[in-house]
């Protein structure tokens, strides 16, 4: 079973880490940010940081905040599978030392430039064209992560660590039709989600986690 922890500090807002729960099927949700006592991480096959309308260099973030630095480093000490969504990418980042800063708004589909789609990595069978939702951008990596994709708008797109299976990405491999219209300042532009095959980092990360994803 995979433990997904939502981030998003407004409550109206809690439509993408329900989704993510829902692909994956075999999953535990928790909203950490109401309730830091988290279920223990060493009981799940794998973890999920969802995204948030937060941003980790908020002042006074809250006590959840610090705790989910420290399920980062316990992820990466006992080797259990960890993916940053998002918010949950800066925060990977942030917890082993990266830098994120404030970028413009981004609602609407990026085509990555560069990126390993390796069997080692949640990247597998991934197309370029993928729906982004984030206002800020990883602009140093952490301690032991290296990039796995860029845009042309940014280097860090998605990383993974050297050595722990942590894996990050700007993106929202979650984010489908029916949920994109429940936000309001979605524009898809010249793309659409015919053309996205993004959820299949849910798929390689249950992969790697052992577990089966089930989006029926």
């Amino acid at each position: 079973m995979i433990l997904v922890l939502d981030n998003e500090v407004q409550p109206d807002y809690r439509v993408l880490a329900p989704e993510i729960a829902r692909q994956l099927g075999d999953a535990e949700y928790h909203v950490i940010v109401d309730d830091p006592d988290h279920p223990p991480v060493e009981r799940f096959d794998g973890v999920v940081l969802s995204g948030s309308t937060h941003s980790v260099y908020a002042d006074d973030p809250g006590e959840w905040f610090e705790v989910e630095l420290d399920i980062v480093e316990q992820c990466i000490a006992e080797d259990i599978p960890l993916l940053g969504d998002c918010y949950g990418h800066q925060l990977v980042n942030y917890a082993l030392g990266g830098r994120v800063e404030p970028d413009e708004r981004r609602a609407t589909f990026v085509e990555m430039t560069e990126y390993d789609d390796s069997p080692e990595g949640v990247l597998t069978g991934v197309d370029p064209i993928v729906p982004v939702l984030h206002g800020d951008l990883v602009v140093e990596l952490g301690d032991g992560m290296e990039s796995a994709a860029r845009t042309a708008y940014d280097p860090n797109f998605c990383s993974r660590h050297r050595e722990a299976p942590v894996w990050t990405v700007q993106f929202h491999p979650e984010l489908v039709a029916p949920i994109a219209e429940e936000v309001d300042d979605w524009d898809p532009g010249d793309h659409s989600f015919e053309e996205s095959t993004a959820t299949r980092v849910l798929d390689n990360f249950a992969r790697h986690c052992g577990v089966t994803a089930d989006r029926a």
